[in-house]
């Protein structure tokens, strides 16, 4: 929308009438085609997670995360413990719908409703996981949610070196921009921070095209993608980087 002019001939932001803020984002699950994305539960997921994640031998995930690798089990499922209970980050298990495990954690954090922003974030994909339909599936689900709760901006963010993340969130049709510099650090390490977003006026269009990607016409009987999401959702960035 384009901006305005005040009376002193200043440009000033469009006007937001009659804005009510969106709830926080309630823990409910959301089931699609190849997984469900719930709130995490230390009982129902930590086992499996656990599992899962163990086929990183290398433990190459947790690279750019604020935690992990974790010593064993115990540990882990004190992380889990922690996470399930906390309201911001708000964590979900995405479990695959072929097995019934948990594979993989996400979250919502920042969540800022009276501003209508809310970042998707801790993404922790295992390699059961990774590169699969049900990962984009899982981000869609949080991301068509957030939506429809009437949130404006739907954030990510990622070390800037992270060059996997910063690829993940531009196929997803989050828009690239900027850098900031020194803006995190952890485990002992500086972190500048790439940041990416799309926003409400967006969506129905990114909807769209995750909508035509996760139809099972998309898909050949050998689980072939026909059309890659990114062929789609290139066109809808307003800034690559």
């Amino acid at each position: 929308m384009p901006n305005a002019i005040n009376q002193f001939g200043q440009p000033i932001g469009f006007a937001v009438p009659d804005w009510t803020p969106p709830p926080v984002p309630p823990r409910t699950t959301l089931t699609g085609r190849f997984c469900r994305v719930e709130p995490l539960d230390v009982a129902r997921h930590a086992t499996d997670l656990y599992k899962a994640n163990r086929a990183d031998e290398a433990g190459q995930m947790w690279t750019y995360l604020g935690y992990g690798p974790f010593a064993g089990m115990d540990d882990y499922v004190a992380w889990v413990q922690r996470m399930s209970q906390s309201n911001d980050p708000l964590f979900y298990a995405i479990v695959d719908l072929v097995t019934g495990q948990a594979v993989g954690v996400a979250s919502y954090l920042r969540i800022d409703p009276a501003n209508g922003s809310i970042e998707v974030g801790h993404i922790a994909y295992s390699p059961r996981l990774q590169r699969t339909p049900a990962a984009t599936e899982a981000m869609f689900l949080l991301m068509q949610q957030a939506f429809a709760l009437g949130y404006r901006r739907y954030e990510w963010k990622c070390d800037a070196l992270n060059a996997p993340s910063r690829s993940s969130a531009q196929r997803l049709g989050l828009s690239f921009e900027g850098i900031f510099r020194q803006a995190v650090i952890y485990k002992g390490r500086n972190r500048d921070t790439a940041w990416y977003a799309t926003i409400d006026g967006e969506w129905p269009a990114l909807q769209t095209a995750f909508t035509q990607w996760l139809a099972p016409e998309n898909f050949a009987a050998n689980g072939q993608q026909r059309v890659r999401l990114t062929e789609l959702t290139e066109p809808l960035l307003q800034l690559r980087g």
